[in-house]
């Protein structure tokens, strides 16, 4: 769909070394003339630095493939771990099957497959890429396979390739003698302005785009210079993106405000000082064609989800905050209005206790009003018709068991009268240990018919 909308034949900001698309800036031609002289001068090692995605390995691809009709050559990219490996890759890759063996054995089967290959006239070069990763001892090893040589020449020749900390690792004490075999260090440098401009149009030629009019507005292209770095690898993922928002937006000029959004995208924006919104409308069909544009909408989703759920619980909880004091205030104006008549009381911390069986428990955060000594009595209210006795609370009591054990069975009405009798108990599920609890006593013909 991209590659249509913009009258591509193929995609320009691919991530395989392909060396069509390698644009000849003047660090990345001094490399590769550096590394084609190394091998025709027939010296012993080359190597090649840089940072990563600067397009090490395409330089590599292309000077193999210069060479590849007067030499025969190996590459070398897996993880090698000791010498016995080395020797062992190389020997797969020169065709022989049979590997096993000392590292001794190896290497004089090794010398063996050198000899017969320098017979054919054709010179053998090994390349090891990502050499930044070997250990010494593998190094060490690299340094000994340029002793496979005859009077006139050497048998092979290599070519160590890797990011920067090649150059720091070759630097120690430890490695001097490989260092001093080595006879040329080619580097390759970030891409200038001018040149990530040209690199861009470059690669956009080859891979069909042959219109007068430019895919990417002056502005645009200043901007990826910058935030790229002059890094070949960040501008193909910040190209590619600009690309396809092109084609959800159906837009055929990419200009800076959508390589802004691109790059809000790819979060290596904060060299940018904050720009105003992009004026760019894209509805949902567009979105849904954009996977890149369908995060965002989820996450403020999420975090709205998130705030009810938390408004959900927090107001319950303010409302009973305020109805327990709103309780509790009412339960002392009672104490002072009877105070000639009753203890005084004291708020005391609370004890949780059940009313009935599955009766839910209460927070212990709201102060009760108990007497100041738990033996206390609490001072019934005389009602018509009956009389009362008082119960002392045990350790572990609630009113629903005092209730079953007075009366057998604890009937609501029963539990509801001995609630409205001690007014000073302003929450049935706390009750303290050692107070006196008052409970009607009725005729046993009253409480069996109840």
């Amino acid at each position: 769909m991209v590659l249509r909308h913009f009258n591509l034949r193929e995609q320009p900001f691919g991530v395989t070394p392909d060396s069509r698309f390698l644009y000849a800036s003047a660090t990345h031609r001094e490399a590769l003339a550096s590394l084609l002289y190394g091998v025709e001068s027939g010296l012993g090692f080359v190597t090649l630095t840089a940072n990563p995605g600067m397009g090490k390995t395409t330089i590599l691809f292309e000077a193999l493939r210069r060479i590849q009709e007067t030499a025969k050559t190996v590459f070398l990219f897996q993880t090698i771990a000791t010498p016995l490996d080395l020797v062992r890759a190389l020997l797969i890759d020169l065709g022989v099957k049979d590997t096993q063996g000392t590292l001794v054995e190896l290497q004089t089967q090794l010398n063996e497959v050198l000899v017969s290959q320098s017979s054919t006239g054709k010179r053998l070069i090994v390349v090891i890429d990502e050499a930044q990763n070997l250990d010494e001892s593998v190094l060490e090893a690299v340094r000994m396979l340029s002793n496979f040589e005859t009077a006139r020449h050497k048998l092979m020749q290599i070519i160590l390739a890797g990011q920067l900390q090649l150059a720091e690792k070759l630097a120690q004490p430890r490695l001097l003698q490989l260092r001093q075999r080595i006879s040329i260090f080619a580097h390759l440098d970030p891409l200038s302005a001018t040149e990530t401009a040209a690199y861009i149009q470059h690669r956009l030629g080859v891979a069909g785009h042959n219109s007068d009019e430019a895919i990417f507005t002056p502005s645009a292209l200043t901007l990826i210079a910058r935030e790229s770095q002059g890094i070949p690898r960040n501008i193909n993922n910040i190209c590619f993106n600009a690309l396809t928002l092109g084609c959800a937006l159906k837009r055929k000029t990419i200009d800076v405000e959508m390589v802004r959004e691109v790059l809000a995208d790819l979060n290596i924006d904060s060299a940018i000082s904050p720009a105003p919104a992009p004026t760019h409308k894209v509805s949902q069909s567009k979105r849904a064609a954009n996977p890149r544009t369908t995060s965002r909408p989820t996450l403020s989703k999420a975090r709205a989800v998130a705030i009810a759920v938390a408004a959900c619980a927090i107001v319950p909880l303010f409302a009973w905050l305020i109805w327990q004091d709103y309780r509790a205030l009412s339960a002392e104006e009672t104490v002072g209005a009877n105070s000639s008549a009753t203890p005084a009381v004291a708020a005391t911390p609370a004890v949780t206790r059940a009313v009935g069986p599955a009766a839910a428990t209460v927070s212990a955060i709201t102060p009760t009003v108990a007497p100041a000594d738990p033996a206390q009595t609490l001072v019934p209210v005389l009602r018509p018709g009956h009389r009362t006795r008082f119960v002392p609370v045990r350790d572990g009591q609630s009113l629903y068991s005092i209730c079953e054990e007075a009366f057998g069975k604890c009937r609501p009405e029963i539990l509801r009268e001995i609630i409205k009798i001690n007014p000073l108990i302003s929450d049935p599920n706390h009750i303290v240990s050692g107070q006196k609890i008052a409970i009607p006593v009725f005729p046993a013909d009253t409480v069996d018919k109840k």
